[in-house]
This record gives structure tokens, sequence and C-alpha cells, in this order.
């Protein structure tokens, strides 16, 4: 590598808590058919930990990179582990606080965040187990940060607002009073499997992860091929950078990673039609929604259709006119054929294990599905194919 990797903070979407629910009802109400109509063969099934529920919040880049992690450290050979989401929010919505002063204003903030932000707390704080930080301090037994939210975005407006010119000293305290109000205080140090740990302990002695090995690739004309560029998206709060590469090369690393071991921390957009919780599948269809009749929408889901051929050009057209937008977190963990040959990938969400016909909690992706709607994809350096990689 002939440069120091910038963890791209590829944002997935500032999503309130009733922007979240809409979000979910809207792709729930997708598909018109009951029962298993596709016939799927397993290609790859890597390991991967429960999965969780994000509850009313936005934190879907929380889930998606902790449940990453969480995979990278079985495929290291270490114990299964059940890492904190909440530890790693409250950092972020920490860190994201002090750049929103800084910059009067001139920033996203709310509860979306990026990626790789998990990596990005590692680096700079470490890691807590979820027994040691649930971050539900609210009298819930899910997450809900529409309050947190509503309040930490007060106290950050009433700073910046300020007609005397000049911050006070304290207005930090008081930002981390309302975190550990309805988080719960930081753990500053805690016992796991018999030891104690602080954050940084437990990160470098017990995960082993070291964040400079994870590299952030994406596919888009406006920047060039080959080299390192911000996704401009609205939470990209830390100016992160991704490697640019052809829409080929990029599905070609995740088939060569899942093909060799590694499981992808994958940001899309499931604002499509052909995204089904009820049927368990995400699917292009060639034809236009709005040019289907109600019998050929109905039928979307009934098994293996023709889907839309993914070109890098009208891929490009929908991040442009803001068809594909940073709206979710996933995680890809391995790939499906459907009947006829064609390829799926198997994503695990963070919704619960809401049931379908084919895996409780998983969308099976196609193929055009992920060719479309990818913004980014973070995984291992070695699980980019050396050729790609020689370029980074």
């Amino acid at each position: 590598m002939n440069k120091t990797i910038i963890f791209s903070a590829l944002a997935i979407s500032s999503l309130s808590m009733t922007a979240q629910v809409n979000l979910i009802n809207k792709v729930a109400g997708n598909g018109a058919t009951d029962g298993a109509t596709f016939e799927f063969k397993t290609l790859v099934d890597l390991e991967a930990t429960p999965v969780k529920n994000q509850g009313s919040t936005g934190t879907c880049w929380s889930y998606s990179t902790t449940g990453f992690i969480e995979s990278e450290l079985i495929r290291m050979g270490k114990p299964v582990m059940d890492l904190s989401e909440m530890y790693t929010v409250r950092k972020v919505y920490q860190d994201k606080a002090d750049r929103y002063v800084r910059l009067h204003g001139y920033l996203n903030f709310a509860q979306g965040g990026a990626m790789p932000d998990m990596l990005y707390v590692i680096k700079h704080y470490g890691a807590v187990p979820q027994e040691a930080y649930a971050g539900l301090n609210y009298g819930k037994d899910y997450n809900d940060h529409d309050e947190l939210e509503a309040s930490l975005k007060g106290i950050v407006d009433a700073v910046v607002n300020k007609n005397s010119g000049t911050l006070t000293p304290v207005w930090k305290q008081g930002f981390t009073g309302v975190l550990d109000a309805y988080l719960g205080e930081e753990p500053s140090l805690f016992k796991y499997n018999g030891k104690s740990y602080t954050p940084r302990t437990f990160a470098d002695q017990v995960l082993g992860i070291n964040p400079d090995d994870y590299v952030q690739l994406t596919s888009y004309t406006h920047q060039p091929f080959q080299s390192w560029f911000a996704i401009e998206v609205p939470d990209n709060w830390t100016w992160g950078l991704s490697y640019n590469v052809p829409l080929d090369d990029m599905m070609a690393t995740i088939d060569h990673a899942l093909e060799n071991g590694y499981t992808i921390a994958w940001a899309t957009d499931v604002s499509e039609k052909g995204f089904s919780l009820k049927n368990g599948v995400a699917v292009l269809p060639a034809k236009p929604w709005s040019k289907m009749s109600d019998e050929e929408k109905s039928n979307v889901y009934t098994g293996p259709h023709e889907e839309m051929v993914v070109t890098q050009e009208i891929r490009q057209i929908a991040y442009d006119n803001y068809e594909s937008t940073d709206d979710h977190g996933m995680q890809i963990i391995g790939k499906v054929a459907d009947q006829n040959g064609g390829i799926y990938y198997i994503v695990k969400n963070s919704w619960g294990e809401r049931e379908n016909p084919y895996r409780s909690g998983y969308i099976y992706a196609s193929e055009a599905f992920v060719r479309y709607k990818t913004l980014s994809i973070l995984l291992h350096k070695d699980g980019v194919p050396k050729k790609i990689a020689k370029g980074m």
C-alpha cells in the first residue's frame, strides 16, 4: 500500500425515529406473494452473529459494522463476541458535536453515521462488549433516539447560535450529561470473562482489530477511477476517502472477498420497490415499475424474472439524481443461486428477525440490485483482489 488509508465515512442517512419507522414500513409493504417461490442453492455462507434490532433509531451504520467486525473476529479464530453498538454511537455523537461546533453548524448532526465509524472509534477510543454498555437508560428495552437526538441537537445549536461571540468552556459537559442520562455513563473500567479492561485495553488485547487493515471501495464516474475521494453524502462527517474503481471491479471484489472468507459491510439504498422484507428478496426488474400492470407487479416475487442490465452510466445517473441515496447499511455474508443460475447475495439486516420464506432477518439481494444500489463496500484489505489492491 503506497498510501495511508483514510477511512471513508460514507454515511448512512440521518434517520430520525419517524423516518426510520417510515422506511421500514415502506419496504415491509413491498411484495405480494406468499410462500417460497424461488429455489435457492447456497454457494457461500460465512459465519455471522445473531441478527439484532436497531429499534427506532438511524443507527444501521453501527449495527452493520458491528456485525461485520464480529464476523471478522470469528474469521480470525476468536470466540463469538457480542459488541456494544451504543458505545460506538455515543463516541460518534461526541466527536460529531465537536466538529459541528467548529464548523459553526455547517455539518449534518443527526443519528446517521458512517460505515467505518466503528473502526474510527476502535482506533481513537477502543470498544466494549454489549454486557458492559447496552445504552438503554430510558425505560425501554429497545433503542429509541428521537428524544436523545433532539436534546443533543438543541445543545449544539445553542452553542453555535450564541450572540456573545465566545463559547463557554462547559458546553461539552452539558452534552455529556445528556448522553449519560439516556445511554448511561461511559464505562471506564469493566470486567469481561473475569478480567478487568478499559475500552482501550479491551480493543487492543481482546479484539486485536487493526483499523488500518480495512478499506472502503466505491464506483462512480464523477471522480477518476483508481483514486481516493470523499463520497458526497450529508453524513460523511469525517470527510473520509473511498477508493474509486469501475463497477465490474467493485463486484469482483465482493465475490473475491466472500469466496475467500471475508464478509462485507454494505452501504446501500433500499428504497426500490423490489426490496421486499415480506418476500425476503431484493430484485431489480427489467421493466420500470411505473410501466407494469398490477399483475406484472404481483408476479415480480414469484421467482426468477428478467432484471435490469446495470451499467456504470445508469448507476451514476441514479446517484446524481438522488434515486440512490445513503439510507441503509447491512452486512453481506454469502451468495446463493436461484433455479435458473441467477446470483443473489445473502444480506444480514438489523431490523430484527422478521420472517420471510427463506431466512428470517436476512434478505437475498440479486446481483443486479447490488450493482445498482451499492454506495460502497467496507472490507479487510486482504479481501481485495491483488490486481485491484495494487493501485490503492
